[in-house]
């Protein structure tokens, strides 16, 4: 059995945890999850079972979106709302001031990792260090939110929803936290939702009861992706029966000889003579060659 299992993660479990019920509920050892998900957060999990493992590092598409709940007026340690609150604040906060502030955090932007992270410090991983009362220098870093809009918002409460779309290795309850600084209240994420993740949704995820139930019913096949949905945003090209044959021998073919490349296009999944999907490609233009990426099937 090889391709992507899309699990809608339950809240408490850790992305290892999924993997490890997920071992026992299909018997194989061969997986792998497709980005961590906080064991507070629920939502879309795609884990990669057998062959389609070898793409855990080397999808195209690292863009996910979630729906998190927030509150502003406090702080906690943990900047979400399963923390040890810090500071309060009555400070009333309009939905016309969350508005005015959410260009700065859109675009590309620094954001600094929280101390209960899995960023590692010095071989340490900062919530290790977090649990102990140890605080740490960290460097800020990169990221990039696509978009980030408000679905709701009572300014009573002054709790809310937002939506927010980004790269890897975005923290949601630190751009929550942070919007609350800029605002001079505080604020801690209250839920996290994963709506997509590496091209998946909600509606390809499957909770572990259903799982468990199509293996009961030998029907496990039925909700296995394929993996080469994975790189639906690459160009494909069909290579012909000879060409597989040397392809999947290693052999680098000649770019003048393979038909559907394209100029100015250098990365491709590539499918066989008869439709089966083998991996990714490089066009290398300098010296004329198709160089194997990946094989996967």
């Amino acid at each position: 059995m090889n391709g992507i299992l899309c699990v809608n993660k339950p809240q408490d479990f850790t992305s290892f945890d999924v993997v490890a019920k997920l071992r026992g509920i299909l018997q194989m050892k061969r997986l792998g999850h497709g980005g961590t998900l906080d064991p507070m957060a629920t939502g879309v999990l795609p884990v990669f079972v057998g062959n389609a493992t070898k793409a855990c590092d080397i999808m195209p598409d690292n863009t996910k979106s979630y729906l998190a709940g927030f509150r502003f007026g406090c702080t906690s340690d943990t900047q979400d709302v399963w923390g040890e609150v810090q500071e309060c604040s009555d400070m009333p906060v309009s939905r016309e001031d969350l508005l005015a502030v959410l260009p700065e955090f859109t675009g590309k932007i620094m954001q600094l990792p929280p101390m209960y992270s899995a960023v590692q410090v010095d071989g340490k991983r900062l919530y290790d260090l977090a649990r102990q009362g140890i605080e740490v220098e960290r460097q800020p870093r990169e990221i990039e939110v696509a978009s980030l809009s408000v679905s709701e918002y009572d300014p009573d409460k002054r709790e809310g929803l937002i939506e927010i779309v980004c790269g890897k290795g975005t923290y949601i309850r630190t751009i929550i936290n942070d919007i609350g600084q800029k605002l001079g209240c505080g604020g801690i994420m209250t839920s996290l939702v994963r709506t997509s993740s590496c091209g998946f949704g909600l509606d390809d995820c499957y909770t572990f009861e259903q799982i468990q139930q199509a293996r009961d019913d030998s029907r496990l096949e039925e909700l296995i992706l394929p993996v080469d949905r994975v790189f639906v945003s690459l160009p494909a090209l069909k290579l012909g029966e000879a060409q597989t044959r040397m392809y999947r021998n290693g052999v680098k073919l000649d770019l003048g000889k393979v038909r559907d490349i394209r100029s100015g296009c250098d990365d491709y999944r590539v499918y066989a003579y008869d439709g089966g999907f083998i991996g990714t490609a490089v066009a290398d233009r300098e010296n004329g060659i198709l160089r194997i990426g990946k094989n996967l099937g």
